[in-house]
């Protein structure tokens, strides 16, 4: 038979959510670094499961960080590319607090939060520098399995 869903309880839920990511993306940051930051690094790594954004300083120090779950996504809406968007826009706002002008990205993993990242990123006014995929590949692999003699 299953399970009845009902819709307008499902309704409610995504309003609710939608208004606390808003609100998380909104949220006032403290800043703990004490020199000046022009140049910065902002490193996404997007999984099947979730898409982290790391802003760096130009020498690697991190700065802020933040996932799709910080922002306030959870299970499976995690991984999808308008958490991503979310996620890249409170790093525009952490940026334009630090007073970050350029900054070089770096794309690592085969998520579905990459492109978006990235453009959200170009869309809010950061001047980008440039763009590189770090995604490791392997480049023989691992040692197969010997022969099972029987």
């Amino acid at each position: 038979m299953g399970k009845k869903h009902v819709t307008e309880e499902n309704k409610e839920d995504t309003i609710k959510q939608s208004e606390k990511v808003d609100q998380a993306v909104k949220k006032d940051v403290k800043v703990k670094s004490s020199e000046k930051v022009t140049e910065g690094r902002v490193y996404v790594s997007s999984s099947y499961n979730n898409t982290i954004v790391t802003l760096t300083n130009s020498r690697g120090q991190v700065l802020s960080s933040k996932s799709a779950g910080a922002v306030g996504f959870k299970g499976a809406k995690k991984a999808t590319s308008f958490a991503a968007s979310r996620v890249a826009e409170a790093i525009v706002n952490i940026c334009k607090k630090l007073a970050v002008e350029k900054i070089e990205v770096f794309i690592k993993g085969v998520g579905a939060g990459r492109e978006s990242a990235v453009r959200t990123l170009v869309n809010q006014g950061l001047n980008v520098v440039s763009i590189k995929d770090v995604t490791p590949i392997p480049h023989n692999g691992v040692r197969p399995k010997k022969v099972r003699r029987v």
